[in-house]
């Protein structure tokens, strides 16, 4: 039996490959193992352990790993803390696969640390473009990877062209359009977001529509980060639409993103924005799923917006070349355009569904293939 160790670093990580969690669970062949790491530990970014565990995961080992500043100094420090920690639960834990994913700091600490313990690294998400250092993250993850879980066909083809051998590169799709289906499956009414989640700011009526926002730094534009906030806050304040923010991730920058969102709630105090720390998956997607459009840059606009078809303003460069469909439209870091691309998107409405990043099933083709595929590296460590 495989033993797979999954490495859970942030909140979007975990919605990313939850089903893929349940696949190796119950897969006859493969032993589940769950790191949790970095911001998925931290209250002020969720607390993302408290949901894996209440979903009835086992967390086999949490890894303090950041540090304080979300800055650059504080980002390249804490990839050194999660380097050197991290190889200490894969030698505890003696995992025969290393699953890493996408493209944050936390992942090429994961994947240099499995890799000079010579255990096999799976990434999913990889050979994808974008406009920050995320990709130079990504690409580097992916020389360093044994096995390539991709989203999309052009994914493939990048990973491919980057010297990876066209049999270790598997187009799965994303897992995080499983969520999207469980989800929806299920229902997409029955709770009270305000009451379930509580948050910070005015409660008011979603019977007629609103806007769910999420914008994160991007760590090569960090110093203007509380300028791109402000400049959205102000567009969404003046359309007076009902809004549900929910707050950004550790990268640096977020200093400047979250104390901007402060100041500004606090000086402008607006009735029309409630923020949120974090939610569950499944209620995160059913209220992206009642909402009239998402605004920001956060790459679910770009993967699981476009497969539900729910209008996307995505905001500056932090999502630049990155497969999109028509769910989508771009717009600088200015406040009357980003005002006018709300007020375009909204009144356009729901499209048709986009499966650019493929169809329901991801978790369950990556697990069938984490227990078939030949291991290409002979581990020589004894553990």
């Amino acid at each position: 039996m495989r033993k797979i160790c999954v490495v859970i670093t942030a909140r979007p990580s975990y919605s990313r490959v939850r089903s893929l969690l349940h696949a190796i669970r119950e897969h006859p062949g493969l032993d589940l193992q769950i790191v949790v790491a970095a911001s998925a530990l931290l209250s002020r970014y969720g607390s993302t352990v408290k949901t894996i565990e209440e979903e009835g995961f086992h967390v086999d080992r949490s890894v303090y790993t950041i540090m304080e500043g979300e800055n650059l100094l504080t980002s390249a420090k804490s990839t050194g803390i999660g380097l050197s920690e991290l190889a200490t639960a894969f030698y505890d834990l003696a995992p025969d696969v290393v699953v890493t994913v996408a493209d944050r700091f936390e992942t090429i600490a994961t994947a240099i640390a499995a890799s000079y313990m010579n255990i096999p690294l799976a990434h999913i998400q990889g050979g994808e473009v974008t406009g920050s250092i995320d990709e130079k993250v990504r690409h580097a993850v992916t020389k360093l990877a044994d096995m390539h879980f991709v989203a999309t066909k052009n994914a493939a083809e990048r990973v491919i062209k980057m010297g990876e051998r066209p049999d270790t590169v598997f187009t799965t799709g994303c897992p995080s359009i499983d969520v999207v289906q469980a989800a929806l499956a299920s229902g997409s009414s029955g709770f009270d977001v305000f009451e379930r989640y509580t948050g910070v700011g005015p409660v008011f009526d979603l019977s007629n529509g609103y806007i769910v926002a999420i914008q994160h730094p991007v760590t090569t534009e960090y110093r203007e980060a509380r300028l791109h906030i402000e400049q959205t806050l102000n567009a969404i304040t003046k359309l007076e639409h009902p809004t549900l923010w929910f707050w950004p991730n550790v990268d640096a920058g977020a200093d400047g993103t979250s104390t901007g969102i402060r100041s500004f709630r606090e000086i402008h105090a607006p009735q029309n924005i409630h923020f949120f720390k974090s939610m569950s998956p499944e209620d995160f997607i059913r209220t992206l799923d009642k909402s009239d459009c998402i605004v920001g840059n956060s790459s679910v606009g770009i993967r699981e917006c476009a497969y539900m078809g729910i209008p996307a303003v995505n905001i500056g460069s932090r999502q630049a070349g990155r497969d999109r469909g028509q769910n989508v439209v771009d717009c600088n870091y200015d406040c009357d355009n980003i005002a006018a691309a709300i007020s375009a998107q909204v009144s356009h409405g729901r499209l048709d569904p986009d499966h650019v990043y493929g169809d329901v099933g991801a978790g369950t083709r990556i697990a069938s293939l984490l227990a078939t595929v030949a291991l290409s590296i002979e581990k020589r460590l004894t553990y």
